[in-house]
């Protein structure tokens, strides 16, 4: 009997583990019902593991209204941040993911990436593919990765919602404004006011994001580096520049309509001129569950079609 005990079989220990309870905290796409039918797939894997389901109060609404979910399915429910979880999971695009990021804040709990939105960088995990997911959850079968964040404050008025940004902090004018003025320090040293229509500091991950889209350099995550480039800037010799994330980024702002705004993470403010922001690398970082044998190169070569032939060859 002792040596019975011994010698329990690999796959015993792995249905054990499969055995226990683990808990989720669900987050969606709240405005486009094809991009939420594959929730039922994604409740059902849960179900199947007997995992503890729980649901942020808006999507559960959203899904309830849309015949998506029923008393069954004993989802319970959360507001804003005020849940405990083993793992999040963002279902919908990068911009569900990075709201999702905000609302697990300083907790650092992992959050799982399922993409029903196009681009993919964050969220590259198809519902398709969710089952076995959750068997890789339970498994252990997975890696985190550690993303770093942007922590913003002002010095006057309030900024409201989050204060860090997995991808970046963008100050932009007015839609009805003219440029505005950005006196930029480091570590209290002057590197330049930017006469532009705005400036946006980024972390490695949203490297890929809104600074790419304004002629900014790809960073590799887990570089440990911020990036500054210029929207639209009033001179052809600004051009986008690399600082450590060890250093305190300041940023005061002018403009003539005398007001400006403060989007973190695409999640925009109005702020009054003259108000002085201060960015540095956030206390806590974003985890990001990745499956096993990910590899960022092969993932920027897909999305970005690296390599990709788009001429059309014509038939004979």
């Amino acid at each position: 009997m002792f040596f019975a005990r011994l010698f329990v079989p690999l796959h015993t220990h792995y249905l054990l583990r499969m055995k226990q309870e683990l808990t989720f905290a669900l987050f969606g796409n709240i405005y486009q019902h094809e991009k939420s039918a594959a929730v039922r797939q994604v409740l059902s894997s849960l179900q199947e593991h007997g995992a503890r389901i729980l649901m942020e109060s808006a999507y559960h609404d959203f899904l309830g209204s849309a015949g998506l979910l029923t008393a069954a399915d004993a989802v319970e429910t959360f507001s804003g941040s005020q849940f405990h979880a083993d793992f999040a999971i963002s279902m919908g695009g990068d911009g569900t993911l990075l709201r999702t990021a905000s609302m697990v804040g300083a907790s650092e709990t992992p959050i799982l990436g399922v993409n029903m939105g196009r681009l993919g960088f964050l969220a590259d995990l198809s519902a398709h593919d969710f089952p076995m997911a959750v068997d890789m959850l339970y498994a252990d079968d997975y890696h985190v990765e550690s993303r770093a964040l942007i922590q913003v404050t002002s010095h006057g008025e309030p900024l409201e919602g989050s204060t860090c940004a997995l991808n970046d902090v963008a100050i932009l004018k007015r839609d009805t404004a003219s440029m505005i003025s950005i006196s930029t320090s480091i570590n209290g040293e002057h590197l330049t006011t930017y006469q532009a229509d705005g400036l946006i500091v980024s972390t490695p991950t949203g490297s890929t994001a809104y600074s790419l889209s304004n002629g900014g350099p790809i960073i590799v995550p887990g570089t440990g580096v911020m990036l500054l480039t210029a929207v639209a800037p009033h001179s052809l010799n600004v051009r986008p520049i690399v600082v450590p994330d060890s250093v305190v980024i300041d940023l005061t702002v002018t403009s003539r309509s005398h007001t400006f705004l403060v989007a973190v993470d695409g999640r925009s403010t109005k702020m009054p001129e003259g108000t002085t922001l201060q960015l540095r690398r956030a206390p806590y970082v974003a985890r990001v569950v990745k499956r096993v044998g990910t590899r960022y190169f092969a993932t920027l070569r897909e999305k970005m079609m690296w390599g990709a032939d788009g001429r059309v060859k014509s038939e004979e």
